[in-house]
């Protein structure tokens, strides 16, 4: 087989690979499945979602104790997805919709955002290393435009957004809080 088209296989294998560790975070959030959330992540991955900046295993907590609570069942969707891969590491930047059916008032809402991973592929597996979450709109939960700003990172529109950070890394000061119960 030709070397180009060995390359362009090799590539697009891995696109896919990556897109599906991110469907496999969805599914598994909206099913409640440890496995499948845990199996989009390497074991030593930081996920700064905005109320919880921490290890994965301590975000599976946080979120599945969030959703149960706040919400009957949910829907993550996710849509464009840009992709920069440099052998075996890549940045990644997937909007993303959240839609939920609450447990209070307002009984129906929609979240909007951007997941802005780093992936690596480690033994022939891509998973998230580093993941900010970027809220870009809150829906019915926010009349105004602004809840949530205050705990997630903050989404520009220039090169100061989080999407254009080489290498993605969450920042220290988020962490500490998050370690100190100030975040």
């Amino acid at each position: 087989m030709d070397r180009n088209v060995e390359a362009i296989i090799g590539e697009l294998k891995d696109r896919q690979d990556i897109l599906d560790c991110l469907h496999r975070y969805c599914r598994g959030v909206d099913r409640f499945d440890r496995d499948a959330v845990r199996s989009a992540y390497h074991a030593d991955a930081l996920d700064d979602h905005g109320e919880y900046v921490g290890d994965v295993e301590g975000f599976i907590d946080w979120a599945f104790d969030y959703h149960a609570r706040h919400q009957v069942r949910t829907l993550h969707s996710i849509a464009n997805h840009l992709c920069d891969i440099d052998g075996d590491v890549a940045h990644a930047e997937t909007y993303f919709t959240f839609h939920s059916v609450n447990r209070e008032a307002p009984f129906q809402s929609t979240t909007s955002g951007r997941y802005i991973d780093r992936l690596e592929r480690r033994d022939g597996r891509w998973g998230i290393v580093r993941r900010i979450c970027v809220i870009n709109g809150f829906g019915a939960f926010d009349p105004d435009g602004q809840a949530g700003d205050g705990y997630f990172v903050p989404s520009t529109r220039d090169r100061n957004d989080p999407a254009y950070m080489r290498p993605l890394e969450i920042d220290p000061a988020r962490l500490a809080r998050m370690a100190t119960g100030t975040a």
